[in-house]
């Protein structure tokens, strides 16, 4: 560092100057240079003079030594100081140095990075408003291993970060800066020399808030503010058992809902309208920053950073808040399966495979031209794991939607023979990404008991909502899409060539148990081409309402949970888009609006029958019933509860009205007729039971099922 006089080497002042240097607090700030002295230096260039003003009153003149760095000598005790810069035009520039400062992470916080355990590492990177060593300012932290030097540059500098090089703490990988007197809201990247010598600028991986796209820096959040209000909430929360809970989900796209609303904006209504509708929970597409609005937030760049197309972090809390506190859930869709190649984010971070898979086979996403994470690195893991943690610690989320989990468990996901390497027992599961959604899991219960971790998951895989001490993946539901498919696939079918593919909705019933599902009517299914549900529905208007009441309470009272994206509670007839509203003109249309009321009362009645959702993971709580007449149009469901309450779902998909049909049903006694979707209410032909049904005493009842209806019937335990 030094020449054979004490001088610093001239190369290594060029390389500090210059920003260049992965330790520049060795050559700037307050050095000793022997008893009672002390030596500053700093990077002024282009100055006139430059003094070290110290906080007893005294000062220090520099000289300039090269390449714009100056020094002086500090006789005494060293002491906090500022900088006072006078330039050729006249101005002085006082200033705190930030290469005074002391590094804003500890030895901890350097080893639980290391180790890849740092379960709160938004804490410990990224930029933090703080106060260092009698300073307020922002303390920058980003994990770059590979790089040979990184620089800080925002508004703040005029994206020239030779002056703000950071330091590099050793065999972390991270690196740290201290910006004094800089505060919420500045914008900023980092610069990174790469191995190669080359630079490239980035976006904060641990930004906690970025700019409106398509701008890309990243901004200094300001310290949450938010006063929660949700304590009860989270207190139940944390005494409940979801999969014996009721659960009907409501499936949204914060942008197309009601365009043009904030997270602030939107807590009023959107609180009214689920309260309306009766659904336990929301669930958003992913809010985390993404650069592309088409891809509906799926392609995230900005993982800790709520997208600010609809306002701040602390606007997002009281949105969340103001639901807990309403009595609904909120439920964020996560991505962990991949990430953009957009230059200015993860990919190559630091000029090099980081964050992604080096080897192709693994690291990139044929279908989607996107990366793959490496999840056999420790830090890559941690980032992952301590992302899920963040939504639920500091966003009160009260669950993740895992996005495109069957990607992430098999190395042959969408290849071909050659295009992929086996594990090293020979088979096609990535156990590395296995290991890291187990982990997740098991980290994001054992500190959020009652949450809810949810795999979109499209195959076979065994044990996707088996504990993780078992083995299984540690989720604690999944999104049945063998029922989505097949279920869709038959009531797309005319009502005459129903009878000849029964089978495609009672084959749900051999594997319903063999999971903890949630029946998914999402966004996949009403876009590219799919149509709306109530599109899909054979028949004339009126035709495709009643099988659309009818699906959705069928629906109802499968076992599972359920979950609707938004518009189908009306009957958008148009497919979704995600660069407009909703229609909801159509709720000026009678028909649309009953339709709408008929998902209030589905999820109302739903809701006060515990049978048809108590024991949705209890295979002997579910029986499939039909004697003496078995008819194939006609499906018929019953569900229990725990203390003998039943629910019996009848439906006739049929295009006729069954009139006198015989049903054995569980007990006999009189049953009521808490459901009909053909009541003339919501628009439906009128064809019932006037409210109850009465068995003899074996149990037999004689009764009415509406054509491409479905009607319910209660019976209580006490009755």
């Amino acid at each position: 560092m030094t020449t054979t006089d004490g001088k610093i080497d001239p190369g290594l002042l060029d390389a500090v100057a210059a920003g260049a240097y992965h330790s520049p607090h060795d050559v700037l700030g307050l050095h000793p240079a022997g008893t009672d002295r002390w030596v500053v230096r700093a990077r002024r260039p282009l100055a006139k003079t430059v003094t070290a003003v110290f906080a007893d009153g005294t000062s220090t003149s520099l000289t300039h030594s090269r390449s714009g760095v100056w020094e002086g000598v500090r006789e005494g005790a060293p002491d906090a100081y500022r900088l006072v810069t006078s330039y050729p035009d006249g101005a002085d520039y006082d200033a705190d140095d930030p290469y005074r400062h002391l590094p804003s992470l500890g030895e901890l916080d350097l080893h639980l990075i290391r180790e890849g355990r740092h379960e709160q590492l938004w804490d410990a990177l990224g930029a933090h408003v703080r106060e260092s060593s009698g300073s307020q300012g922002t303390a920058f932290t980003v994990w770059a291993p590979n790089a040979q030097a990184v620089r800080v540059v925002g508004d703040f500098n005029r994206w020239d970060g030779q002056g703000h090089a950071m330091r590099s703490l050793g065999s972390s990988g991270v690196w740290e800066l201290f910006v004094p007197d800089l505060g919420a809201g500045a914008v900023y990247k980092y610069e990174i020399l790469t191995r190669w010598g080359g630079w490239v600028t980035k976006a904060d991986p641990m930004a906690q808030f970025a700019e409106v796209p398509p701008a890309t820096a990243s901004v200094v959040a300001a310290p949450p503010a938010h006063e929660w209000g949700d304590a009860a909430w989270l207190e139940h929360r944390g005494r409940s058992t979801p999969i014996s809970q009721p659960m009907s989900i409501y499936e949204l796209h914060f942008g197309s809902w009601r365009p043009g609303l904030s997270y602030r904006d939107a807590a009023d209504p959107l609180v009214e309208y689920v309260t309306a509708q009766g659904f336990t929970h929301v669930e958003f597409l992913p809010l985390a920053e993404h650069p592309f609005g088409g891809s509906w937030g799926y392609q995230v760049t900005g993982y800790y950073a709520p997208t600010s197309r609809f306002g701040t972090p602390d606007d997002l809390r009281y949105l969340i808040d103001r639901l807990h506190q309403a009595g609904i859930g909120v439920i964020m869709d996560w991505v962990p399966g991949h990430f953009p190649k957009d230059s200015f984010a993860l990919a190559r971070f630091d000029g090099e495979p980081l964050y992604e898979h080096a080897d192709p086979r693994r690291g990139e996403h044929k279908d989607w031209g996107t990366y793959i994470f490496d999840y056999g690195r420790s830090e890559v893991r941690n980032f992952l794991v301590a992302n899920a943690l963040y939504w639920i610690e500091e966003f009160h989320v009260d669950g993740l939607r895992v996005d495109a989990v069957a990607s992430m468990l098999y190395l042959d996901y969408s290849r071909n023979d050659g295009e992929w390497e086996p594990n090293r027992f020979g088979g096609r599961e990535n156990l590395e990404a296995i290991g890291f959604l187990q982990e997740v899991n098991a980290t994001a219960y054992k500190r959020y008991p009652g949450i809810v971790m949810v795999a979109e998951e499209s195959t076979s895989f065994t044990g996707v909502t088996a504990p993780t001490s078992s083995g299984g993946l540690g989720f604690g539901f999944k999104w049945n899409m063998g029922w989505m498919n097949d279920s869709l696939t038959y009531i797309e079918r005319d009502p005459v060539h129903r009878s000849h593919h029964e089978g495609e909705l009672s084959f749900s019933y051999v594997y319903a148990f063999s999971e903890n599902f949630i029946l998914p009517i999402s966004h996949d299914e009403v876009v590219h081409g799919k149509g709306s549900l109530l599109a899909k529905m054979p028949g004339d208007h009126w035709q495709k309402l009643a099988n659309m009441r009818a699906y959705l309470a069928y629906m109802w009272g499968h076992p599972g949970k359920q979950l609707l994206f938004m518009g189908q509670e009306f009957g958008q007839l148009s497919e979704w888009s995600e660069g407009r509203s909703l229609d909801w003109w159509m709720l000026d249309q009678p028909s649309h609006a009953q339709l709408l009321a008929f998902v209030a009362e589905l999820n109302r009645v739903y809701r006060e029958h515990s049978a048809l959702w108590a024991r949705d993971a209890d295979g002997a709580a579910f029986s499939r019933l039909g004697a003496p007449h078995w008819d194939p149009n006609v499906q018929v469901l019953a569900r229990r509860d725990n203390h003998g309450n039943t629910v019996v779902v009848i439906c006739n998909f049929g295009g006729v009205p069954l009139e006198d049909h015989a049903l054995d049903l569980p007990a006999p006694g009189t049953w009521r007729e808490v459901l009909n979707s053909d009541a003339e209410t919501y628009g439906g032909s009128g064809v019932g039971n006037a409210g109850h049904v009465t068995t003899d005493p074996s149990g037999r009842a004689v009764l009415r099922i509406p054509p491409l209806g479905v009607v319910w019937l209660a019976h209580s335990a006490n009755a």
